[in-house]
C-alpha cells in the first residue's frame, strides 16, 4: 500500500542502508518490514505519517545533531513494534532495531546509541546525550501543534486504544497528560522548547479538562 509520505521515507531509508550493504534484496526486505508494521490497520497515530512528521522536524535541527545516521535508524525503528496491550513496545522495537542493524554490520556505537534513544521514548526525560533529547523532543512535536491538529492526534490515540472502555482509558490517559503537564519543561532542547512548549501545555490541559 503506497502513501505519499512513503516516497521520501523509503528513499531516506534506502540511502541510509546503502552505507552498510549493497544487497538490494536486504534493503527491500528491511523497508517492507517497516512499511508493513507502520501501516497496520490498528495504527491511527503511530503510522508512517508520524515518521514523516518526525523527519521534517529533525531536518530542521540536522546541523545540531552529532550522528544523523543514528537518528535515522532510531526514527525508522522506534515504533516498529506497537501494540496498545503491550507495556514494552519500546524494548521490543529496540531489540528488533539492534537485530537488523547487526545484520548489516552497523558499528556497535551506533547500535548502542540507537537502542538508547528508542528506550528513551518511553519516558521522554532529559538525557545527557543531546541527540537523544532532539529525538525525543521531535517525537513530542505533535503536542505543540495547532489545537485542530492536536485534537486529531488525541482522537487517533483513542482509536489505537479502542479495546479499552472510556472508564479505563480516561484514567490512564489522565496520568499521561498530567505527567507532561507537571514537567518543568516538556521539551529539553531550546529549539523545540521555544517552538512548542506553550502550545503543548495548553493542548494537554485542554484534553485533560475534557476527560
Amino acid at each position: 500500500m503506497n502513501y505519499p509520505q512513503n516516497i521520501v521515507l523509503k528513499e531516506t531509508f534506502t540511502e541510509l542502508l546503502k552505507n552498510y550493504t549493497k544487497n538490494e534484496s536486504i534493503i527491500t526486505d528491511f523497508w517492507e518490514e517497516i512499511e508493513e508494521n507502520y501501516t497496520r490497520k490498528e495504527r491511527y497515530y503511530h503510522a508512517l505519517q508520524h515518521l514523516d512528521n518526525l523527519l521534517k522536524y529533525l531536518f530542521e535541527v540536522k546541523d545540531k545533531i552529532e550522528s544523523w545516521e543514528t537518528i535515522l535508524f532510531t526514527l525508522f525503528y522506534h515504533d516498529i513494534i506497537y501494540n496498545a496491550l503491550n507495556p514494552d513496545n519500546e524494548a521490543q522495537s529496540a531489540e528488533l532495531a539492534v537485530a537488523r542493524m547487526k545484520q548489516v554490520s552497523v558499528p556497535d556505537h551506533i547500535v548502542f546509541n540507537c537502542k538508547t534513544q528508542i528506550l528513551a521514548t518511553k519516558t521522554h526525560l532529559y538525557d545527557s546525550d543531546p541527540d537523544t533529547n532532539y529525538f525525543t523532543d521531535a517525537d513530542l512535536s505533535v503536542l505543540g501543534q495547532s489545537h485542530e491538529s492536536y485534537s486529531a492526534y488525541a482522537k487517533n490515540v483513542r482509536k489505537e486504544y479502542s479495546i479499552y472502555p472510556d472508564l479505563i482509558y480516561n484514567q490512564g490517559r489522565k496520568k499521561v497528560l498530567e505527567h507532561f503537564i507537571k514537567m518543568e519543561r516538556i521539551y529539553k532542547t531550546d529549539y523545540f522548547y521555544h517552538k512548542f512548549e506553550n502550545q503543548a501545555k495548553q493542548n494537554l490541559q485542554f484534553e485533560l479538562d475534557q476527560l
